[in-house]
């Protein structure tokens, strides 16, 4: 069996910046068990696979350590693939997921790809809950958060971009909580928000560049302005960064909208023994 491989980087318009992701497309899918190999042999924070099903695609993504229910550099990556070296030539792309239905397009003008995903809204935790939580992640992160929200994600706010760029995580005691990881954020100096995300459950300690999250932190700033604003420049402070145009979107916010560029690195062939 032989399954052609592109590594791109996502969230990024050269290579070696950004979020890598591979992409793997297939006509029928193998066992979980291939694919989960396949995810760790490449050791990155994401593998995407697809495969055609009706008028899209069936898209999944794996980490190192298992199967996610919703990737948004992976998901740039794959579009990418699609449309820049598979001939892929309408305008929207559609791929039905864990997370339902996800549309990637691209813009009306300029390049870059666009996706939209649904919106995930942090519910504030307070009192006790929250002071012990505020008390962890000081500890845990290094520096003094301001306050705690949680969506599938715990969401540190922090002062300032000093304060994210500062953290310095201790990803033993981050692996004990409970759902998928943790992202810090706190208002940029040259942009809207920034933000770092620690995934050690995953294996992934940090993410460069995180879409998923950007469902999370969109409407947490959305809310944090009270809706005064529904479009955010955003970027994540990870060593190589990344830049994500975020906007809200849907009768009842209940959509973002994620613009992000691709970079190609590499194209390769997986040869597996039959």
């Amino acid at each position: 069996m032989q399954i052609k491989l592109y590594q791109v980087d996502s969230f990024s318009d050269r290579p070696f910046a950004g979020n890598p992701a591979a992409v793997c497309p297939l006509s029928s899918w193998p066992s979980d068990d291939v694919l989960q190999a396949i995810a760790e042999e490449n050791n990155l924070s994401e593998t995407a696979f697809f495969v055609p099903e009706g008028a899209g695609f069936r898209l999944r993504w794996f980490t190192p350590e298992t199967e996610v229910d919703l990737c948004g550099h992976a998901t740039l990556a794959a579009a990418h693939v699609l449309y820049r070296h598979l001939g892929y030539d309408q305008p929207s792309l559609h791929f039905f997921t864990r997370s339902g239905e996800l549309i990637v397009r691209k813009p009306d003008t300029g390049s870059g790809l666009i996706m939209d995903f649904p919106a995930s809204y942090p519910v504030a935790i307070d009192g006790e809950a929250g002071e012990s939580l505020l008390g962890f992640f000081a500890a845990a992160l290094g520096v003094s958060p301001v306050a705690v929200a949680s969506a599938y994600d715990y969401i540190v706010e922090l002062n300032d971009a000093a304060d994210v760029r500062a953290v310095t995580p201790d990803f033993a005691q981050l692996s004990l909580l409970d759902g998928r990881g943790v992202v810090v954020t706190a208002p940029g100096d040259d942009c809207d928000f920034v933000s770092r995300c620690f995934f050690p459950k995953l294996r992934v300690n940090e993410d460069p560049v995180t879409g998923s999250a950007h469902c999370e932190l969109a409407p947490y700033w959305f809310e944090r302005g009270q809706g005064q604003r529904s479009e955010f420049d955003a970027q994540q402070l990870s060593r190589r960064g990344g830049l994500v145009r975020c906007r809200i979107t849907g009768d009842q916010h209940e959509r973002v909208e994620l613009h992000g560029e691709v970079a190609d690195y590499m194209q390769g062939m997986i040869t597996l023994a039959d």
